[in-house]
């Protein structure tokens, strides 16, 4: 797929993918919607890449919905509505259930189906004076399809209050609820990126991989079957040739096979 809205380097093992709509502020429309879960999904076969970085050009991360899909989706029937829905459903399970570790580097303003995106990132770096909203309530909509991701990550309670206020914060109260991980200045993200894509290439590849969709698994079930669970997935690992290596170079004092640094 050729992608008009987005541009994606591959560099070794970390793939980039950058929203470049400046001219819109990287609003979203139909195409942005399916390129970004095509790159996606093309980007978690095995082999191509084993950190995702997301970003965007222009002053801004994100600023929502483009107006005019907004306007085109205010004529359609619901049955229409429903399928135009689902390229955002579909968007965000690319990047939530990517196997792969997905970092945003984010800065500007981040708002409406933009917070989505992020919410379904693993790790958040944010620039110091990036500002987020989750603006649907002002338009007489609501965050419908993000909650998927945003509620399992910030809780009911700060879920409520940034949807029902719709105000506009900063990173004060996203690192506080958990939406952004690391905030630093301009000049700080490349670093704090940088040490999380180091961090995360120390690790077995299958393991970071097992332990994402471990997790996801985990949250959905009940205590029994997740306990149930956690046994199969380490006697697997343990058993596993990534897992025997990392143990071997441990106890050898050397670096795992897949750490090339």
């Amino acid at each position: 797929m050729q992608y008009e809205h987005l541009l994606v380097d591959v560099e070794g093992p970390v793939a980039t993918v950058t929203l470049n709509r400046v001219e819109v502020h990287n609003a979203m429309d139909e195409q942005t919607l399916a390129e970004i879960a095509d790159v996606f999904k093309q980007l978690a076969k095995p082999g191509k890449a084993q950190v995702i970085v997301l970003k965007a050009n222009g002053p801004d991360f994100c600023a929502g919905a483009d107006i005019r899909w907004m306007k085109r989706a205010s004529t359609y029937t619901p049955a229409k509505n429903r399928k135009d829905a689902m390229r955002l459903v579909n968007m965000i399970e690319a990047i939530d259930r990517s196997p792969v570790p997905v970092i945003a580097l984010i800065h500007g303003g981040v708002y409406g189906g933009g917070l989505g995106v992020v919410a379904a990132c693993d790790i958040v770096i944010a620039q110091t004076r990036t500002k987020m909203c989750f603006s649907e309530c002002r338009l007489g909509i609501l965050p419908a399809v993000v909650s998927s991701v945003v509620l399992p990550k910030i809780g009911l309670s700060h879920t409520r209050r940034l949807y029902l206020t719709s105000e506009l914060f900063g990173m004060d109260v996203a690192q506080r609820v958990g939406l952004v991980h690391e905030v630093g200045s301009a000049d700080e993200v490349g670093a704090i990126l940088e040490r999380m894509i180091k961090n995360i290439l120390k690790n077995g590849p299958n393991a970071v991989r097992t332990s994402k969709a471990y997790l996801a698994k985990m949250a959905e079930l009940p205590y029994k079957k997740r306990v149930q669970l956690s046994l199969d997935t380490l006697v697997k690992a343990r058993s596993s040739a990534e897992g025997k290596e990392g143990l071997a170079a441990f106890l050898e004092k050397r670096r795992p096979s897949w750490d090339t640094r």
